[in-house]
């Protein structure tokens, strides 16, 4: 099993598809799409200092409205 699992990744095999799924992950993977029928409808943050400390925030399209967002806030600390 070490001769095999030392050969991978294998080259080849990473580069089967790159030309079909480059185009399409760069379209739908940025951090706001818009597209006809398609797009980004929440967008999260979470931050979290060195004290555990955790700020979640989220933002939330309504009713499908490009121009109507609503943003919610929740601050609470990690159990240790």
């Amino acid at each position: 099993f070490t001769t095999f699992f030392s050969q991978l990744p294998d080259p080849a095999i990473e580069d089967q598809g790159k030309d079909y799924i480059r185009p399409i992950l760069n379209k739908y993977a940025a951090v706001c799409v818009r597209c006809p029928g398609y797009g980004t409808r929440t967008n999260t943050v979470i931050l979290i200092d060195s004290e555990g400390r955790v700020t979640f925030t989220e933002r939330n399209m309504i009713n499908a409205d490009v121009n109507q967002w609503k943003t919610s806030t929740y601050e609470f600390k990690l159990h240790t």
